[in-house]
């Protein structure tokens, strides 16, 4: 009943659990949004970038501290540890940040804290259309979809691309303006003062009161064009007179097309370390009362949804766990031969995988692969004991002639020890692995853990319910009626005991062999290469284009038309979804634009989707002036991790010899083969016209350089000077030159700025404009600037790119002050295998003592672990016959691999042990031992690679990572079954000659 108890609980924990594509890894990342309007980015950088940055690095917890700065805007992103709770740092954050807000420049707007990374992918992309103008189609994407959207937990950030917001616009003519003596700032004052609403406080009479307010804003946009700006020659001077007052729409900086038609986009971006399915589903039951709501010409239509790849890929594993446990069970009924024997063994896999569900819930885990893939590797797993118990059953009812009921009791004790010992020895394997710290110990902590509860519940099935139904539903008749039915068994047994015979009387021969296998490792880790994570074919890819520097949203619109036509040739695409002037969360330069290709699903096309992006690349070669990378779609975010693999930031004080130094590295990395859409992460410098003040000029005058300043950033990018109400919403009033009197720098010069006694001088007799170049965006990482080298790799693992890349930076020998960080996968791939060098150190550690005390010896232990170190070369061949490569599900595998083959050492060395307690020679009891053991050894070892078989040969989506995995797992038990057969008895014989030798010296020396 304990049992039934626990699978009830599963079930229904099952139903609770929740589902993602990974573990909660990631990192905890707090952005700061802070704008200054028209500012340049080397302005933003020295008066807010710095600033924030260094009362924010003053925070306990910080992994990394970096920050981008473009023209008007600054951004920095702060990433925690996984211990730090995310709501905790937000706060501290916003503590901080409060602190300094005085200190920024005049006319910054107030930092926003959000937390997000921006440089995760959007969980989802909605696009809204419709028959109407893109103000209307604008007005209700933002106040209809975006706001509700918004109130859905734990979405971080909803960012509008392509939309065209109503904005009050005041067009001033200059050439009025001089005619009146009126400078840019007395319109900006006038404005500013006669569009107002301000309380006066409160009046009390009696037993009443009531509150006070100046009702001074402008309720019609025809208002404006009344409004009295000054008085010139005794007459007022109104906006009408020397502007135009047009209720329009913001300049357009972002657009937004799917499939060649113009829309208006969301795109969305859940909170950090969230679910991303829970979202989504929020998110999609949102829309569906959304619409229900909306004018019947508004089309809503859902373009990118993360979670469909997830919920396709955690699919696979669970149909794969179960084919993996129907293959187990048939191996087991392949060598019993008995339904009630087999369906007695074959039980303990839907019991205890079920049973697990309560482990999960109660560890706050979901269903993902990692989870999943856990319990597949454990449906071979959790059979072993239950197969080990069983047998031993079954044989003392077949040659001890033992009734049902007896042979339970005394089947079962006899291979407890080793059962517990198989069963204690994997876990200690498990958990090193399941503590390990960083974002990749956070990434296997479910798995290890599900893995551990899995083979403990596998041991209470194998001494509770495995005997109990053995006592009941076995016959003493069926093991004879079995026994004489497998010949091809018999032949198997009578083969593998004349190798036995040889082996151990070859001992020499058979231990320099397995030292020489042994030292193999060295010669195939030479032709194994490294790298974190494998890309899986997800039928979905991204352009990501800069455009030529300067290039208007037209002329960038223009060209990506170009290259859209361009995909839309390659026949597996199937949807193209373009945003330009957007990178990342916010708007960015107008010669950014992001190509999302949506392919067919793997299973409607033969090619695979790294070959597709390969002709992608081909094609849009011949677009020169572009940079272009073409790039897989990351789901994993935060701290940095961008979608490119090869990510390596170079850090310095001279931003000039930063550029200089990654265009040597860039430059020299595209001459290797592998390296491809190599480039800076850096924005190209962008053309501007500079204004250089003469400051003699200028005081004599009586004008001062910040109304020079200032004024141009009115007259020319325009500014903000107030809102304007109807009813509940509200819309910016901006106050800039009519267009036609800001084109080129020869009107530019024609503009006027007012002096101290009020009279009016052109900027060309105190200023002078040249043509110039500056920094569209300026990063830093760890309060350093720096220039990041970013690169894709075509059949280059991320190893050997690293190897290469340190190659070349030890040749260029930079001087003291400029540093080389890895960042994305390259810093988490290194942190990976540290730490997985670690675990493999402690579990090696943790078995000996686990087998030291369970067989109380020393010696013993230490011929188990022989079968560890031989599964090693045997799992890395197998690894370099199929073409897999050495990443972090591979490594996992090879865990996984010898925690499973040192099992078979385990019931080798116990039953040797048990023949010699009665008196058996050492000879005669190995042959025997080996002999009543080679049976559940070949059914334990079978069952692990059938219930794995699915996963290795798997082609659904996620399959590529997986797949690493088992083909370590698969390919490592079946190459090494014999060897360790043959190679543990040979090294017991001698271990254990060695023993008796030292004794008789000991006695030797000792006696008295």
């Amino acid at each position: 009943m304990l049992i039934m108890s626990l699978v009830v609980l599963g079930i229904a924990s099952y139903r609770e659990l929740g589902i993602d594509l990974f573990p909660k890894v990631d990192l905890p990342t707090v952005t700061i949004t802070t704008r200054l309007e028209g500012a340049s980015p080397e302005e933003i950088e020295n008066q807010i970038t710095k600033r924030v940055e260094e009362v924010v690095n003053t925070i306990n917890g910080i992994d990394e501290l970096r920050s981008t700065t473009i023209e008007g805007q600054s951004q920095v992103y702060a990433t925690f540890t996984l211990e730090k709770d995310i709501n905790v740092a937000a706060n501290e954050v916003r503590e901080k940040v409060s602190g300094i807000v005085s200190q920024l420049p005049s006319g910054t707007d107030s930092p926003i804290i959000e937390k997000f990374d921006p440089d995760a992918s959007p969980v989802m992309a909605i696009v809204v259309s419709g028959k109407r103008s893109a103000r209307e189609v604008t007005e209700i994407a933002d106040k209809r979809i975006k706001r509700q959207l918004e109130t859905v937990k734990d979405v971080g950030s909803i960012s509008l691309v392509g939309d065209r917001k109503r904005e009050i616009q005041i067009f001033i003519n200059p050439d009025r303006l001089s005619a009146y003596s009126l400078s840019i700032q007395q319109v900006k004052d006038a404005m500013r003062r006669q569009n107002i609403e301000i309380p006066g406080g409160r009046i009390t009479w009696e037993e009443s009161e009531a509150g006070i307010r100046t009702m001074g804003r402008m309720e019609r946009v025809e208002d404006f064009k009344d409004l009295i700006v000054a008085d010139y020659k005794g007459s007022p001077v109104r906006l009408m007179d020397i502007a135009q007052v047009i209720d329009g729409e913001e300049e357009p900086r972002t657009l937004s097309r799917l499939d060649g038609n113009k829309a208006v986009s969301l795109l969305i971006r859940k909170q950090s370390g969230t679910n991303t399915v829970e979202v989504t589903d929020r998110l999609k039951e949102k829309l569906g009362f959304i619409k229900e709501a909306l004018p019947r010409d508004i089309n809503i239509g859902i373009v990118k949804d993360q979670s469909r790849f997830i919920k396709s890929s955690v699919s696979q594993v669970e149909e794969h766990l179960v084919l993996g446990g129907i293959f187990a069970s048939l191996i087991i009924l392949l060598f019993i031969r008995n339904l009630k024997t087999a369906f007695i063994a074959a039980l303990a896999i839907p019991t205890s995988i079920i049973a697990t569900f309560v482990g999960m819930r109660y560890m706050g885990f979901t269903i993902n692969n990692l989870t999943l893939l856990a319990l597949s590797v454990c449906t071979g797993i959790v059979v072993d004991d239950a197969i080990i118990v069983l047998e031993n059953i079954f044989r003392h009812i077949e040659e001890e002639k033992k009734t049902p009921f007896e042979a339970a009791i005394h089947g079962t004790k006899e291979i407890a020890l080793a059962v517990m010992a198989t069963t204690l020895s994997l876990v200690v394997i498990f958990l090193p692995v399941a503590f390990m710290g960083g974002t990749v110990g956070r990434f296997w902590k479910s798995f290890g853990i599900t893995a551990t509860i899995a083979i403990g519940v596998s041991l209470l099935v194998s001494f509770t319910l495995t005997p109990m139904l053995s006592s009941r539903l076995l016959k003493q008749s069926s093991g004879k009626a079995n026994k004489g039915g497998s010949k091809v068994y018999s032949l198997m047994e009578r083969g593998y005991i004349s190798l036995l015979k040889w082996c151990l009387g070859h001992r020499a021969v058979v231990i320099i062999s397995a030292i020489a296998l042994f030292l193999s490792t060295i010669l195939i880790m030479q032709f194994l290469k490294g790298e974190f994570i494998v890309d899986d074919d997800m039928s979905e890819f991204e352009v990501v284009v800069e455009t030529s520097p300067g290039s208007s949203l037209e002329k960038s619109d223009e060209i990506i038309k170009g290259l859209e036509a361009e995909l839309r040739n390659i026949p597996e695409v199937e949807r193209i979804f373009t945003t330009i002037g957007v990178r990342g969360q916010y708007q960015s330069n107008v010669t950014d634009a992001s190509i999302y290709v949506g392919l067919k699903h793997l299973s409607k096309r033969e090619r695979s989707q790294q070959k597709i992006m390969q002709e992608a690349r081909k094609r849009l070669r011949a677009y020169s002036g572009l940079r272009i990378s073409i790039q897989n779609i990351n789901l994993v975010s935060g701290g940095g991790f961008r979608q490119t693999p090869f990510n390596l930031v170079i850090r310095g004080p001279e931003l000039e010899r930063l550029d200089e130094y990654s265009k040597t590295l860039i430059k020299r990395l595209s001459a290797i083969p592998g390296f491809v859409d190599t480039d800076t992460g850096q924005a190209l410098r962008h053309p501007e016209i500079q204004v250089h003040i003469d400051r003699k000029k200028a005081s004599d005058l009586g004008i001062k350089v910040d109304t020079i300043a200032s004024g141009l950033r009115t007259m020319v990018g325009g500014e903000k000077v107030g809102l304007f109400r109807e009813g509940d919403e509200q819309y910016n009033i901006r106050l800039r030159l009519l267009a036609e009197y800001r084109r080129d720098i020869r009107q530019i010069e024609g503009l006027t700025v007012q002096g101290a006694n009020g009279s009016l001088a052109q900027l060309r007799n105190v200023t002078t404009l040249v043509s110039g170049t500056s920094p569209a965006q300026i990063d830093r990482y760890a309060q350093e600037r720096q220039i990041s080298v970013i690169s894709n790799l075509s059949d280059k693992p991320l190893g050997e790119a690293i190897d290469q890349a340190n190659g070349i930076l030890k040749e260029m020998n930079m001087p003291v002050g400029y540093n080389t960080t890895y960042i994305g996968r390259g810093k988490l791939m290194q942190e990976a295998f540290s730490n997985f060098m670690i675990a493999f150190v402690l579990s090696l550690i943790f078995i000996y003592m686990v087998l030291a005390a369970q067989f109380e010896s020393f010696i013993h232990p230490l011929t188990i672990m022989v079968s560890i170190f031989l599964s090693i070369p045997f799992g890395l061949l197998s690894l370099l016959m199929f073409g897999s490569t050495l990443n972090i599900y591979s490594v996992m595998g090879l865990f996984v691999l010898i925690g499973v083959v040192k099992k078979n050492a385990i019931l080798q060395i116990d039953y040797t042990n048990t023949l010699r307690r009665r008196d058996i020679p050492i000879y005669e009891a190995q042959i025997e031992a080996n002999r009543v053991r080679l049976r559940p050894i070949l059914m334990t070892t079978l069952a692990i690679i059938a219930g794995m078989i699915p996963v290795a040969i798997g082609k659904g989506d996620g399959s590529a990572s997986r797949a690493s995995m088992a083909i370590a797992v698969v390919g490592g038990q079946a190459l090494c079954l014999l060897v360790t057969l043959l190679v543990i008895p040979a090294f017991y014989s001698v271990f254990d000659d060695l023993s008796r030798f030292s004794i008789k010296i000991y006695s030797l020396v000792f006696r008295k």
